[in-house]
C-alpha cells in the first residue's frame, strides 16, 4: 500500500531537483537554493511515507502473528481437554471394576471419608 506521503514527497523531490537544476543553469542563487530545499522536503517527506508503510506492515503482520498464536493456544486447549476426558474415563472404569470386585471396602472407604469430611466442616465439640 503507497502512502500518500511517498507519492507528494517524490513529487516535490522531483520538481525541487528540477528548480534547482534550472537556477544552476541560469545562474538564479535564490532558485538554486529554493529547488535543493525542496528537493529534502520531498525527500523527507518520502521518508516518513516509507516508515509509515513499514509501521503499517509490521503491525498489520503482528495481528496476524497474535491471531495464529490465539488459533493455536485454542487448538492445544482443545487437545489437553481431550486427552483429560480419556483419563477421567479411565479412571473411570478402575474405580468401578475395584468396587464391583470388592463392595464392602468400597463401603467402608466412602464411609470413612464421609466420616473425615463431617469433621472437617463441623469440627470436634
Amino acid at each position: 500500500m503507497v502512502d500518500t506521503d511517498r507519492i507528494v514527497g517524490g513529487a516535490k523531490e522531483a520538481l525541487g531537483k528540477a528548480q534547482g537544476t534550472v537556477g544552476d543553469a541560469l545562474g538564479s542563487n535564490r532558485d538554486s537554493v529554493e529547488g535543493r530545499f525542496r528537493e529534502a522536503q520531498g525527500q523527507a517527506q518520502n521518508a516518513y511515507g516509507r516508515a509509515k508503510d513499514t509501521a503499517s506492515d509490521l503491525a498489520d503482520r503482528a495481528g496476524d502473528y497474535a491471531s495464529e498464536a490465539y488459533d493455536r493456544a485454542g487448538d492445544y486447549a482443545d487437545e489437553a481437554y481431550e486427552r483429560g476426558s480419556s483419563y477421567l474415563r479411565s479412571g473411570h472404569r478402575t474405580v468401578t471394576a475395584q468396587v464391583e470386585e470388592n463392595p464392602m471396602i468400597a463401603l467402608l472407604i466412602a464411609g470413612a471419608v464421609g466420616y473425615g469430611l463431617a469433621l472437617l466442616v463441623h469440627g470436634r465439640r
